[in-house]
């Protein structure tokens, strides 16, 4: 049928939208070129084995050698597919179907598509918002949904530059290892190209339908399907057809959602952007790094569930929920401030049949709200929030007094979920993070341990807060959220046992830390001066742990510090040549002074008898042999200056001095006084380690519950505190005993699988996993 003569320029103006897109995709391509050749260049300036240096320079060769010609290829294919049809012939990205007829695809073909899938479903979850309300003006254009090989896809722009790769005489192997700075530029640009055409469609009046039959999807011809139903029941069926499509999609379409690569693996010194977990090497990934690349993909398949036209739920600007189940959700507000009010009279009953009694109330209760609900989106909402928390009471790892205060959530992080759609996307809102954190915080206590501990009471406060505030939503879970970290800081570490070995640990890494300080700032101050060997031994490996140990215990201002400080400038002094008789009876005269400070810091350090009489005997025989030199001697101005800038050296230091702390065992022990046998010191000991397990093992959350196999022994332990500069690292076992794990070592055990979180997912995340799985095998439920 020859289109009408209004719909020749409706349809013109859709393909000046897409010229557009194109031309503005090209313009792009020479950044996404240069952003695969830092990356490649920085992961080949990377140590490692000699196969994969080796590796790695071959790929930066081959880039090198072929990366205009992919540039070039990839801007054609794009420029080629603005034709109508013009890629029909390789058929739907997920399949081999070609019309009617079967299509045998080669591997290269398969793989091709595989990884485009994960591309494209990576790239969606960021430009998805955009990409929809440009697909909806366009369909609105042509009368049609677009062709699944339309160049505004996200899927068709990823396969073709996948195909030019690989025909362009590149490494499939190579594209994997770029691909997460590749897809991350790739996503901005597309991003920022389909705001742009969005903003030529609102230049000529073309603006979105976002009706729920606009959203029905139709065929080439025009027609909307199921159209031949009428009323109410026609268009129930077809939310309930949409429903079952809905979950397909979410279960395979794109492909491979649990395998997609959703952190990005830099090497060191490579631009980052934004995101807090990073691995080492471009082809490994941490498990902190893979739980969440699973965690997206079940987002993304809860926000897909949630889009189609079933529901018509908007992900973006979410309307006010319909007035009949506003006023129910302000009801319950206010019978629990009557709850709240009798529930110091009450006796709470925590048995695991009452615990079975609640997982029916939190059914009965979605059961009657999704009576008062106005809209298919409202009830899908409430009925995933109800299965949500039906997960989370059936989680047996959770103590019954915790996941009955839990119950009491579902109201309120249901009023969250209609007003704010991003809980359903973001794993960061703060109604998620605040139940995952309070869920993992339970995880390694019974019934006996929890009932009536301080925890238990914080998390009941907790609820009792969220539940009576007049406006739930972002605002106060994330105050309740920051107060229970404030919280856990006192909590985990409150025993005195406990808190004993983190002032200990503190100081111990204080101590450390200023002697390596206090080491280069004296290397600094002597490096032109002419001092002996023996006396920049003694200052640079003895007498800075003097100046730390003193500084920690007294303060870097107390007397005896003061005194230690000058008593370094003295003493490169008193060790220079005097070839003037008025400095050799100086040096006389200041000698039992001087020797007497030595000794003191010595003793402080733990130096006596016979030891400290050789340490001794050795700074005063160079004094002797700088007596009798006639060399030229240090000015006394700059001994001045050097004792001026010792008094004052902590106004001079930063972190960025810090180098690798030593953790001597013995120090723990003689610090506390005590018997220190459950005290289980574990310091670095050299164990390769990858970078990215060192800033895993600096993100870990205190309150989290690990399973620590250490010497043969697997033990419960709870991440209890980090020192302030993340080197220490303290683990509390059910028995009373002790981890103190430095820094590296505990990215080596991480790395070996020697310490295992007991809950990689989160509580909401498991939680959406198994409403998904109960949607996929009953899908009328979510609009019954």
């Amino acid at each position: 049928m020859q289109p009408t003569p209004s719909s020749v320029p409706q349809r013109r103006l859709a393909r000046q939208a897409r010229q557009k897109f194109v031309e503005g995709l090209c313009s792009g391509l020479p950044e996404l070129g240069k952003t695969v050749q830092e990356f490649l260049a920085a992961l080949m300036a990377q140590t490692g084995t000699a196969r994969e240096m080796q590796s790695r320079r071959d790929a930066w060769m081959q880039y090198q050698q072929l990366h205009a010609t992919w540039t070039q290829r990839t801007a054609k294919a794009w420029q080629e597919a603005l034709a109508p049809h013009a890629i029909s012939a390789r058929g739907p990205l997920a399949g081999g179907v070609v019309g009617n007829q079967f299509e045998l695809l080669s591997d290269d073909v398969v793989e091709n598509k595989i990884l485009a899938s994960r591309m494209a479903l990576t790239i969606t979850e960021q430009v998805g918002p955009q990409f929809d309300t440009l697909r909806q003006r366009t369909q609105s254009l042509e009368g049609q949904e677009l062709d699944s090989n339309d160049i505004l896809r996200p899927d068709t722009v990823c396969l073709l530059l996948v195909e030019q790769w690989v025909e362009s005489g590149l490494s499939r192997t190579d594209l994997q290892t770029v691909v997460d700075p590749l897809q991350r530029d790739l996503a901005n640009l597309l991003q920022k190209h389909y705001q742009a055409v969005n903003v030529f469609y609102v230049e000529q009046g073309i603006t979105p339908q976002t009706d729920l039959k606009s959203r029905v999807r139709r065929t080439s011809g025009g027609t909307a399907t199921g159209g031949s139903d009428s009323g109410a029941g026609g268009l129930a069926s077809q939310a309930l057809a949409q429903t079952r499509e809905a979950m397909a999609a979410a279960r395979g379409n794109p492909p491979f959602p649990a395998q997609m690569p959703r952190m990005p693996q830099y090497p060191p010194g490579y631009p980052r952007h934004g995101h807090g977990m990073h691995t080492a090497f471009a082809t490994g990934m941490t498990p902190l790094a893979r739980a969440r690349q699973r965690a997206q993909g079940v987002m993304g398949q809860l926000r897909r569930l949630l889009t189609q036209p079933a529901t018509g739920f908007d992900m973006v600007n979410a309307p006010p929920a319909s007035a009949a189940l506003a006023h129910a959700l302000t009801a319950h507000r206010v019978h629990a401030d009557t709850f709240y009010t009798n529930v110091a009279t009450l006796i709470e009953d925590y048995s695991p049949a009452a615990v079975v009694q609640l997982a029916g109330t939190v059914r009965e209760r979605s059961t009657e709200l999704k009576k008062k609900a106005a809209t298919t989106g409202e009830k899908a909402i409430i009925e995933v929030v109800a299965l949500m928390f039906q997960s989370i009471l059936a989680e047996d790892r959770i103590p019954p007094a915790v996941r009955v205060w839990f119950a009491r959530l579902q109201v309120p992080v249901l009023r969250v979920a209609l007003a704010e759609p991003e809980f359903f996307s973001n794993l960061d809102h703060p109604a998620r993070k605040l139940i995952d954190r309070m869920g993992a915080c339970v995880l390694g206590f019974d019934s006996t341990s929890i009932n009536g501990s301080a925890l238990e009471t914080e998390i009941r406060r907790v609820v009792q807060v969220i539940e009576q505030y007049p406006e739930t939503g972002r605002r106060v879970f994330q105050l309740v959220y920051d107060e229970f970290e404030k919280f856990l800081s006192k909590f985990l570490t409150e025993k005195q046992a406990t808190s004993r070995l983190v002032s200990v640990a503190q100081q111990v890494e204080q101590r450390e830390t200023l002697a390596i300080q206090y080491t280069i700032e004296l290397r600094t101050m002597l490096r032109d001066m002419p001092v002996r060997d023996e006396i920049r031994e003694f200052l640079f490996k003895t007498w800075a742990e003097v100046l730390a140990l003193s500084a920690v215990r007294d303060g870097p201002q107390h007397a005896d510090t003061v005194a230690f400080k000058r008593t370094a400038a003295d003493l490169v002094w008193a060790a220079s040549a005097k070839p003037n008789r008025s400095d050799r009876a100086q040096v006389i005269q200041n000698l039992p002074g001087l020797l007497q400070r030595l000794r003191q810091g010595l003793a402080l350090l733990g130096v006596n008898g016979p030891e400290q009489d050789i340490q001794v005997k050795t700074l005063t025989d160079t004094l002797a042999d700088a007596f009798l030199s006639k060399t030229a001697s240090i000015p006394q101005a700059h001994i001045e200056a050097m004792a001026k800038r010792l008094a004052n050296l902590e106004d001079f230091m930063s972190d960025a001095t810090l180098g690798d702390m030593p953790l001597n065992a013995d120090n723990i022990e003689m610090m506390l006084g005590i018997d220190a046998s459950s005290i289980h010191v574990v310091a670095d000991n050299g164990a390769p380690v990858d970078d990215a397990m060192v800033v895993w093992a600096q993100e870990l959350q205190p309150g989290t519950w690990y399973t620590l196999d250490h010497n043969g022994a697997s033990t419960q332990v709870q991440y209890a505190w980090q020192s302030q500069r993340k080197q220490l690292h303290l683990f509390a076992a059910v028995d009373g005993s002790s981890y103190l794990i430095q820094l590296r070592r505990l990215a080596a055990y991480l790395q070996a699988g020697l310490l295992v979180a007991q809950d990689e997912e989160g509580l909401t995340l498991r939680a959406t996993r198994d409403a998904l799985a109960k949607l996929d095998a009953n899908p009328e439920r979510l609009l019954g």
